[in-house]
Parts: structure tokens; sequence; C-alpha cells
């Protein structure tokens, strides 16, 4: 028995500190990513908690988040309306639609950058696979937008707007929640190398606010303009899920074009994983 316990410890060591490399590298990404899987109860658990601790004490709750969101569009579509002379029976469901859809974009992208560092007392408590706040921040931005999603309806229900082709979600849909998943992990991970990752994340998304089709339709722009919004990296995915919705045919091209971005963010994202994702609780 002696010997035995000498032979093990002399070739196996308790922690292995040297730097992975390789395949090696992606096994363990691979491995991070079964783990969050497995702790997703918890992130479901977090991610709830943290929408109830943020409207502690407040009277109406989590359901502030709908009033809001309803003041919102309300002031909007009545102001733009009338500036623009447009028909509230079209211009009410785009708003209300675009509006929640951005809201749950913006809401991913701006908590991205400081997923990790958030987690921080988490990450140095105990040995947590790094997706787990991922999924965490995902999840509490999902329940937001289910919260939001009863204005919608209301204004859908008002305005006798239904859908004609919510087959389609069944493709857009996933590709929401892949892409949501891939771009937070994405910037969480430069989030936590480079600080400056969350104002410029903050100044982008206003900027695109006003780029992208959210508070106009893209219907204003001429046949020839059109074409260019293909380059904006959220339109493309957004279309695939507000036309259907609004009743619109969501061209072919606009569908790969959502696609292929999809699959471009993934594989930066993934790369980035695998070379970051060990070096994380040292930049937190």
């Amino acid at each position: 028995m002696g010997d035995i316990m000498e032979n093990r410890n002399a070739h196996t060591p308790i922690l292995d500190l040297s730097p992975q490399k390789g395949m090696n590298r992606i096994w363990s990404a691979l491995d991070d990513l079964k783990a969050g899987l497995r702790f997703f109860p918890l992130a479901l658990t977090l991610g709830w908690l943290d929408i109830k601790l943020r409207y502690r004490g407040s009277i109406l709750g989590p359901l502030w988040l709908t009033l809001s969101t309803a003041i919102m569009i309300g002031a909007l579509g009545g102001i733009y309306g009338y500036l623009f002379h447009m028909d509230l029976k079209h211009y009410l469901p785009f708003l209300s639609l675009s509006i929640v859809l951005w809201g749950y974009i913006n809401g991913i992208i701006s908590d991205a950058a400081s997923v990790f560092t958030q987690s921080a007392s988490m990450f140095h408590a105990r040995r947590f696979p790094a997706t787990l706040p991922v999924f965490r921040l995902l999840i509490r931005n999902v329940l937001m937008f289910l919260h939001h999603v009863l204005v919608v309806i209301v204004v859908f229900a008002f305005y006798h707007a239904l859908p004609t082709q919510s087959w389609s979600m069944l493709l857009s849909i996933p590709l929401w929640l892949m892409n949501s998943f891939a771009i937070t992990l994405m910037i969480g991970l430069l989030g936590a190398r480079f600080r400056d990752i969350a104002p410029i994340m903050a100044s982008l998304m206003q900027i695109f606010f006003f780029i992208t089709p959210v508070i106009w339709q893209p219907s204003l722009l001429s046949a020839t303009g059109r074409q260019y919004l293909l380059w904006d990296p959220f339109y493309p995915v957004f279309e695939t899920l507000r036309g259907p919705l609004l009743g619109t045919d969501v061209p072919l091209l606009v569908w790969e074009t959502a696609f292929g971005q999809g699959l471009i963010l993934w594989i930066a994202a993934a790369v980035l994983f695998c070379r970051m994702r060990s070096r994380i609780p040292y930049w937190i």
C-alpha cells in the first residue's frame, strides 16, 4: 500500500498549473459548456432573483418593466405618429414590437461587458463554469423580455394585427437565443480583459438605435438604399423575427445574411472562449 501511494504521488500531479495548448483548450471549453448546462437550474434561480432584487420594496415589483415599456411606446407612438402623419393602426404594432425586441438586444449587449466582473465574488469563492454567468444573464433578459411582450400583445390585440407567418419563429427564436449566447460570451470575455469595452458598447448601441429601423420603418427607404440595411449587424436578425410577426415577407437574402452573421459570431466567440477562458479569474 505504501508503494502504491508513493508511485501515485510520483506520477500524478495534485494540481496541474501548466498552460493548456492545442486541442486541450477546445476540450476544456466544451467541458465548461456542459457544466454550465448542468447548472442551468441554478442560473434560472439567480436570473429571477436578479429581477426581484432590482424591484425589491416597490409596490408593483417586476410589473414596472411592463408599465415603463407601455408608457414609452405610447409616448413615442403618439408623438411620431402626429409629427409624421403616420397611421397608428400600422405604426403602433411596428413600434411596440421593435422597441421590445431592441430592448432585449440592448439589455444583452449592455450587460454582457460586465457579465464576468459582476460575478467576481462567485469565481473567487469556488470553481464554477465560466458559462454559468452567461446563462444567468440570458435568463434575466429573457424574463424581462417576457414582461415587455405583454405590451405587444395588448397593442396587437387592440389593432387586430395577427401574425401571419408564425411558423418562421421555429427558426428565428433559436437563432436569437444562440446569437445572444455567443455575443454575451464574446463581449463578456473582452470586457473582463479590457474595462473600456462597457462604455464603448454603450456608445455604439446608442448610435445603432437610430441607424437600425427601430422607430422608423424600412419602407421609408428607397429600393436602392434598402440594400445597405444588410450591412447593419442588427437588421437581418431583427427582421427574421419582426417581419413575419407583422405579416411581411422576409427575403431569402435577409435570412441568409442573418444565419451568416450568426455563424461568424459563433466562430469568433468560440475562438475567444477557448483562448481566454482560463484567464478570467485573474482578470476580474
